[in-house]
């Protein structure tokens, strides 16, 4: 007979091992069950001992656990779900507390135990040896649909779905040998037809003389945790993907982007090491002004897709005739096909072909595939840009007889980041943006566009359709062509970059105006003070007094409420253009400006009250 005080320490230490139990359960459980492990100990402790050491397992275990497991954790809160788990904890303990002392009297043990196992959240489940229901508690009837009547008598196999008639076999197997089975996720099938993810624990069950007589079958509903665990791994194979495609759109960003700075430096350097002289100088401009180019596309292209995907960019339609487009886009990317000595054929119909659509836009698609076109075509190449109409619609076609695309790739060739030759360098490059923004700009405009290649080294094709405007435009005159005339003004150029601040000044000087610059916020407000100019262009994003705060400062002074303030920026959201409209900017443009553009707003602007 074991001591008063040894069984105390026994249950003690049964508290610390239940403690430390759900502990390291803890990652698993979070703010759930906070006290199950405790029901052992408290079990253990009666059993011992009797209900005073099963008090003492109550009491000690709730105290601990409820300061470390229990929200809000590393206190004691009073509050109601606090005293409802407490009130549960309780009831469920003297429950266990009965059970112990109505096993250590030897009185009614089979009623209390089928108590127990009818009120337990867990289906129970016995069974023969060959697998036929011998009890089926309320659980079980929740979970699979069956009710007792139902299911007693008949063979387990009837919650098993076809496919898994084996696992039965190897399980039974198992049992017959005196084995346990623990934890073994599997799929079952409830009388509905619905399967569902659940854990099963099976015990042999012996009879006196230690025999297997049957089996004991816990099953617990592991759906939900099924369902969290593949959407977690679909998150993670996601954030993978990612990841790798983040990865690989930086590195082709970064090989996109050296490519024209490597021809700048050395241009640069070949103008320092040359000064004026005439032939080298034309040359080193013309590679500059391509170079540059290069790089304000790739950063529109960019900034295209991140508005056409947040749904920031819209369409400025008007009514437009196609050959014009076409003319633009053709004269904008014949001197990269004459580079390549490759022949560019255009066709157009007879009559004109009027749509509803944003002119720029559809210069930039065609454009896009007359440069993917000359891209992939080898030099000395073909190129053809047909135009046709077909019904209400207008086709237009770009052909090359260039690489071609194989026919597992036609179908990506307008995904985001895709290169149609993976291999290529060089000339192939770019940043998989170009048809993307094709595809998404076409659809704005209510069109479709498709890819068709026979294979490898037998040229591409590129098909664009388009809704034809059944009448005609409006005779209203054409736009001149000519640029404006532009008045000299005075002007303040602010940017905390003062090479930027310096050129564009020089640029404006050498058009006859009369420019000065500031490199500050507050240097800039005492210089417009003084110097009173007629535009200021002005930079957002400096330290200290940023772009915003300054034209709001210059706007609430007398001298500075009939000034042109030009936002002169990188800042080129919608949200930006909103912010600067809404402390005084009259137009929000951003860098790097085709100074030709500037030209012409100054000299439309003119003397005129301006707005956006």
């Amino acid at each position: 007979m074991r001591r008063p005080g040894f069984t105390y320490v026994l249950t003690l230490v049964a508290v610390a091992a239940a403690v430390l139990i759900r502990w390291l359960l803890d990652p698993v459980l979070g703010n759930s069950l906070p006290l199950v492990t405790l029901y052992g100990a408290i079990a253990f402790g009666v059993w011992i001992g009797g209900w005073r050491r099963a008090v003492v397992a109550v009491l000690l275990g709730y105290i601990v656990c409820s300061y470390l497991f229990i929200v809000p954790r590393g206190a004691f809160a009073l509050d109601l779900p606090t005293l409802v788990g407490l009130t549960a904890y309780l009831l469920t303990c003297s429950i266990i507390i009965g059970f112990g002392e109505a096993m250590r009297a030897s009185q009614r043990p089979a009623r209390l135990l089928s108590s127990i196992v009818m009120s337990s959240d867990d289906a129970i489940v016995s069974k023969t040896v060959d697998g036929v229901i011998q009890s089926w508690n309320a659980a079980a009837e929740r979970l699979f649909g069956y009710s007792s009547a139902e299911a007693i008598g008949r063979p387990v196999t009837i919650i098993i779905p076809p496919d898994r008639q084996d696992e039965e076999k190897e399980i039974l197997r198992r049992i017959r040998a005196g084995e346990r089975v623990e934890h073994f996720e599997t799929v079952r099938v409830r009388k509905d037809g619905q399967l569902i993810d659940i854990s099963l624990t099976v015990s042999p069950v012996l009879d006196e003389a230690g025999n297997v007589v049957g089996a004991s079958k816990i099953a617990r509903d592991i759906t939900d945790r099924k369902k969290a665990e593949e959407r977690i791994h679909a998150l993670l194979d996601e954030l993978k993907q990612a990841d790798r495609h983040k990865d690989e759109f930086l590195a082709v960003l970064a090989h996109e982007l050296r490519g024209p700075l490597a021809p700048l430096r050395n241009t640069i350097e070949i103008i320092k090491r040359t000064g004026d002289a005439a032939n080298r100088d034309i040359d080193a401009h013309g590679t500059m002004d391509r170079q540059l180019g290069q790089l304000v596309r790739l950063v529109d292209d960019l900034l295209d897709i991140s508005r056409i995907t947040h749904g920031k960019i819209g369409l400025a339609r008007e009514r437009i005739e196609l050959s014009q487009v076409i003319g633009q886009a053709v004269e904008a990317w014949r001197p990269l096909a004459e580079s390549q000595e490759q022949r560019l054929s255009v066709s157009r119909p007879p009559r004109p072909i009027y749509l509803n659509a944003d002119p720029a836009r559809l210069v930039q698609v065609f454009g896009n595939l007359l440069n993917n076109a000359c891209k992939f075509t080898p030099r000395g190449g073909s190129i053809w840009l047909t135009v046709v109409e077909q019904g209400d619609d207008v086709i237009v076609k770009v052909k090359d007889s260039g690489i071609g695309i194989r026919a597992d790739r036609l179908g990506s060739v307008f995904d985001m980041f895709t290169q149609i030759d993976e291999s290529s360098e060089g000339p192939h490059g770019g940043l998989g943006l170009g048809l993307t923004l094709v595809k998404r700009l076409v659809e704005m405009h209510d069109g479709s566009v498709a890819a068709h290649s026979e294979g490898p080294g037998r040229g591409s094709e590129f098909v664009v359709r388009l809704p034809v405007m059944s009448a005609p435009p409006p005779c209203n005159g054409v736009l001149p062509e000519s640029m404006p005339a532009a008045k000299p003004r005075r002007i303040l150029v602010v940017d905390d970059n003062t090479d930027a601040a310096s050129s564009l000044a020089m640029l404006l000087k050498i058009s006859g105006n009369e420019a000065h610059t500031a490199n500050e916020g507050l240097e800039a407000i005492e210089v417009a003070e003084a110097f009173r100019p007629d535009v200021v262009l002005l930079d957002i994003g400096m330290p200290n007094l940023d772009g915003l705060e300054v034209c709001r400062r210059i706007r609430a002074q007398p001298w500075g409420r009939d000034m042109l303030m030009i936002a002169l920026t990188g800042w080129g959201q919608e949200e930006d253009r909103q912010k600067s409209k809404d402390v005084g900017f009259d137009y929000h443009l951003v860098k790097p400006v085709d100074f030709p553009t500037l030209v012409r707003l100054l000299a439309e602007s003119g003397n005129e009250a301006v707005g956006r």
